[in-house]
């Protein structure tokens, strides 16, 4: 049981390389747009479909990701996953133009990266029962060090490299090393009943496949759709998923712009100030979190509600910011609350659904998020086209609006429907 015990933390430690290399590499267009821009021709309006398709496509795939997750090797899975994805950023490297980026950027990149994310939280879930919020607390730091040194490496490769487009091929490179030590590294586990209500852990290379497997597709979506906490908890994710897609894809833009600063330095700072804040409130939530949701059942789901209602001036000020020194401060405490929210996110997700639902739950809940999310990086582009600087200010505040009514929607699921849905599993023994 000893093995098991390290194994959970060496998984943990495994996955969050991916899931660097995942987030590294979707921040690299936002910072790398004006460059792309330039040589490619491309308008406002281009970038900002680049960015909804991508989004649309991690919308229609995540849930055949999810479906699979439950019923196939995990460990396969997100071994594919991340090649693929690695692969089609390599690709990025040699496009000729939008047609060329849209395809490479945002079907195939989407498609490579949409089989991540089901299989990966599943399989944490399977690990960590007690530890929970921490394991997912560090997978989610992980998120946050690739998007805060994101435009410290690339400002770093242009200078060494030269182009853009070695970027791209350099990070793909590397996504692809790791990919490959998955082979031998990464194992599946499941979850086998005891007889007496509790859950032990198996490992193996190439495991049959999970018990779950036995359930039909109609038993999946009934689990997710017929439950309205589950339904609550996705309304959060989209206003965080809507935000997340513009500020990662536009801020830098709009700093530069506004106080007509370089895009390097700009991008250096909305995203390392931004995501270092975010980085210490998930580590720290986490803690918090596992703390006190023994005794207080609701209070991870009540976190998230006060985070999304603490981030929506924030993100007003980032948008009325006078200075870009007062647009970083906002920006940090954009982070903080951003942060506290996302630590919960799949977690507020599997209080509420049985774990032989779980892979296709959080492949629902990408498929919602995404496909309503992505909407922010057209609109944001838009509204960039027609009215410049003024246009992102609008759209900031929009996305204001957009924290306040996920957390109201998550309101009603804290005080009519979560003690009604809860599941309450046995704690993991080693």
């Amino acid at each position: 049981m000893g093995t098991n015990k390290a194994y959970k933390w060496l998984l943990i430690a495994m996955l969050s390389g991916a899931f660097f290399f995942h987030q590294a590499d979707r921040a690299l267009f936002g910072l790398l747009t004006i460059p792309i821009q330039e040589e490619l021709k491309l308008t406002d309006v281009q970038i900002g479909w680049i960015n909804t398709t991508l989004s649309w496509t991690l919308a229609a795939m995540t849930v055949v990701a999810g479906f699979l997750g439950d019923r196939f090797s995990r460990k396969w899975i997100i071994t594919l996953s991340l090649i693929a994805w690695s692969l089609m950023t390599v690709c990025m490297g040699f496009i000729g133009g939008f047609v060329g980026a849209l395809f490479f950027r945002s079907i195939a990149t989407g498609v490579g990266e949409s089989f991540y994310a089901p299989s990966a939280y599943a399989l944490i879930a399977v690990h960590h029962k007690e530890t929970r919020s921490v394991a997912l607390s560090i997978h989610q730091a992980a998120l946050y060090i690739g998007l805060m040194v994101s435009g410290l490496i690339v400002a770093w490769m242009l200078g060494f490299l030269g182009t853009w487009r070695n970027v791209f091929i350099a990070f793909g490179v590397a996504g692809c090393a790791l990919g490959l030590s998955f082979i031998w590294l990464l194992k599946d586990a499941k979850e086998r009943g005891t007889g007496n209500g509790e859950r032990k852990l198996t490992q193996s290379p190439n495991p049959p496949i999970p018990q779950s497997s036995n359930c039909s597709i109609l038993q999946s979506l009934r689990a997710y759709f017929c439950n309205p906490s589950a339904l609550c908890a996705t309304a959060g994710f989209v206003a965080i998923v809507f935000v997340n897609n513009a500020y990662l894809f536009w801020a830098p833009k709009f700093a530069a712009e506004k106080f007509a600063i370089g895009v390097g330095e700009a991008g250096k700072g909305v995203m390392l100030w931004h995501h270092l804040f975010a980085f210490g409130a998930i580590l720290l939530g986490g803690v918090v979190t596992d703390r006190l949701v023994g005794r207080f059942p609701r209070f991870r789901l009540g976190f998230q509600i006060l985070a999304l209602l603490c981030g929506a001036p924030m993100l007003l000020g980032i948008g009325l910011a006078p200075s870009f020194t007062t647009l970083l401060v906002a920006a940090s405490a954009y982070g903080i609350f951003r942060g506290f929210f996302e630590v919960n996110t799949h977690a507020s997700l599997f209080d509420v659904v049985p774990p032989a639902y779980r892979s296709t739950a959080v492949g629902l809940l990408n498929m919602i998020a995404f496909f309503f999310g992505g909407l922010s990086g057209v609109a944001m582009g838009a509204l960039s086209h027609r009215w410049g600087v003024r246009g992102f200010e609008f759209g900031f505040g929009v996305m204001a609006g957009t924290y306040v009514i996920g957390a109201l929607l998550m309101t009603f699921s804290f005080f009519f429907t979560f003690n009604r849905n809860r599941v309450i599993e046995s704690p993991t023994t080693h």
